[in-house]
Order: structure tokens, then sequence, then C-alpha cells
């Protein structure tokens, strides 16, 4: 071959294979997950949150990092997240790790417990408490990475046919409530139920169901259940601060490049921010539209909640003394929240409390 046109041809083919690098390292950066969610598009502040993860992600990646969003039942119902992350149907998934307790009860301490923190606590013990780090090493046992993705904050408990004063109005009581306080109520004489929400209301207006908690005004209002259990009772003291949790498939997780990682990290982290306040916000306006509606608001009884925590702490005893995930994490939590309510009635207590007095003497 002549001496040029070999140069030029390999000058050619040079160019060639320069110019199609870029393209082949761009196609196999790209990297698309699914994410299924154990709530419906309808519960629009925490299926939000994901919506909101999955445009951070892909606005900081440039496209690279795309994930698909599926609502319950899309792919798998609700309850089985934690199942298909786990086996890797889904490289992640937006749930409650106390779904989950009947695996392990150490699973319902991720989430909310009993007379547990409330949000601002569960996530100073997440991120500074070492938290974060004691339920990855439970969630590793099921082949799952996870970072708290959101929280509801206190909720309220639940819608009532009837009003309930004492211990002995809630014996016989069918109650649609989950997880550990499901046990916490079955010890005081209720009888927990499991039903999805979309059953809820029939079941109430036929009076199969008595009562039902699920999570606060702003989500409430959207289900009607003032029309036939008018009664709103509060604090939800099983949920003080219920936290989500965005789990991922651990063998996918160790494989995504640190700058992945980074931009889930981040994500969940604002998403967590984001939740919190949206509730925030919503729920005074929604409050105030369900009270206008017929909605009976009514705490409960200093006799019901006395004998709630003390129901609770033999439950909560009761799993640390058989489970050791449990007693581990538990013990954690517990020692954590004798200093943070210290410190909270300290400062922010008795500030609450003199700016509550001030807004219902219409000060401000």
């Amino acid at each position: 071959m002549d001496r040029r046109r070999f140069i030029g041809a390999a000058a050619t083919g040079l160019a060639a294979s320069t110019l199609a690098a870029p393209a082949v390292a761009q196609e196999r950066a790209k990297t698309v997950w699914r994410c299924t969610s154990s709530f419906p598009k309808s519960v629009d502040t925490i299926f939000g949150a994901s919506e909101l993860l999955a445009r951070l992600v892909r606005e900081a990646s440039d496209g690279a990092f795309e994930i698909q969003l599926f609502a319950a039942g899309e792919i798998v119902p609700g309850g089985q997240v934690l199942d298909a992350v786990s086996g890797g149907t889904v490289e992640m998934g937006h749930t409650a790790s106390y779904y989950y307790w009947g695996k392990n009860p150490a699973f319902a301490l991720g989430t909310a417990v009993p007379f547990g923190l409330n949000a601002r606590q569960l996530n100073a013990w997440f991120y500074d408490g070492g938290g974060n780090a004691m339920m990855n090493d439970l969630f590793a046992k099921s082949g799952v990475y996870a970072l708290p993705a959101g929280n509801t904050g206190a909720q309220m408990g639940g819608w009532y046919r009837k009003e309930i004063n004492t211990v002995e109005d809630l014996k016989g009581l069918k109650l649609r409530i989950a997880g550990l306080a499901g046990k916490v109520v079955e010890k005081l004489g209720a009888v927990p139920q499991q039903i999805p929400a979309g059953d809820i209301y029939a079941a109430l207006e036929r009076g199969t169901l008595d009562a039902t908690e699920f999570v606060g005004p702003y989500d409430d209002e959207k289900l009607g259940f003032y029309k036939v259990a008018p009664y709103y009772y509060y604090p939800a003291w099983w949920e003080g601060g219920a936290a989500l949790h965005m789990m991922f498939n651990l063998e996918k997780w160790n494989a995504l490049p640190a700058s992945h990682k980074a931009m889930l990290e981040s994500a969940c982290m604002a998403i967590n921010v984001s939740m919190l306040a949206s509730y925030d916000f919503k729920n005074p306006a929604a409050l105030r539209r369900l009270a206008a509606n017929g909605a009976q608001l009514r705490a409960f009884s200093p006799e019901i909640m006395a004998a709630s925590f003390t129901a609770a702490k033999e439950v909560n005893d009761g799993l640390a003394a058989s489970n050791a995930d449990f007693k581990a994490i538990y013990d954690s939590q517990t020692a954590f929240k004798r200093d943070a309510f210290l410190w909270q009635q300290v400062a922010e207590y008795t500030f609450d409390t003199f700016m509550m007095t001030q807004q219902r003497a219409g000060a401000i």
C-alpha cells in the first residue's frame, strides 16, 4: 500500500474511533433503575416525594441516571416492596420498614413504635446517633441497603364511630391498625384489623369496623371518614413520627459509582425534609376543613394514654428479651429518648407552649 494512503487511512480510522468513543461511553454510563412504591399516587405527599427524588437525581446527573416510578400494585402490592427489592425484581423501593415487622420485629423501629421518638428525634438518631448504620446492619440480612426518605410527623389517633373515654370502651372495638400498635391495643381488649385503605370507608359504614387510624388531616380528608366515623382522636401514640425509607438492592447499591450513590444520598435527605415540611404546611388547613365538615376532635383520655403506655412497654420489653436485633436498636433509641425529651422540654416545649397560649388567646 502507498505510504501516504496508509497513513491517511490510519488517521481516518483513529479519528473515527476517537469520535465514536464518547458515544459508546455515554451509552454505557446511562443507568435506569425502577422504583416501586408502597403508596398509591392519590397519597400525593408521600408518592410526590418519590417523584421529587427521581427529578433531583435525573437533573443532577444530566439525565445519565434515570429512576422510573411505579405506584403500589403496578409491579407488586404495596406490602411487598421489601421482597421486590431484596429479590432484585426492582432496584429500589419507597416504603415503611414497619410493614415488614412480621419478618423481624426490629423492622418496626425504622419507622415508628408505640411511644417512640418523634420526627426530629428520629432524624437526629438516624443521622447523628448511629441509627442509620444500625438499621442497615439489620436490612443487610435481607439483601437491602436503605436511607431515611420522608416522615409524616406525629399522626392522628384515628376515626371512631363512638366516643372512647375509658379503657373499658376499647374492649371488643374492631380497630383498623397494624404492626406493633396492633399488639398493644390487643392487650387493652381491642380487636386489631388489617384492611386495605380502599375498603375502610365501606367497612366503617357497614359497622364491620368500629374505628380506623390512617395518617393525618391532609390524607384522611380525602377518604371522607368523618362522614361515617365522626370522632377524630389524637395523638397517634404509636406513631409520634413515622419515618419512611428508600430501600435499595444491596448488590445493585454496591455496584453503583460513587457519584450515583452521592446523588441518591442527597436526594433522600432532601425528600426527608420536604415531606415533613409539606405535611406541616398542609395539615393545619385540612384540620380546619374537617372540623367545619363535622369532624369531632377528641383527645385520648389520660386513662387510655397511661394504659397504652404500660401495655406498649410490656410489648417492647418482651420483644427486646426475645430478639437481639430488636434489643440492640430499641436500647439505642431509648437511651437517646431520655436525653432528647429532657432537652426538648427545656427549650422547645416551653417556647411552643407559650406560643400556643397566644394562639388560643387570639394574639397571633
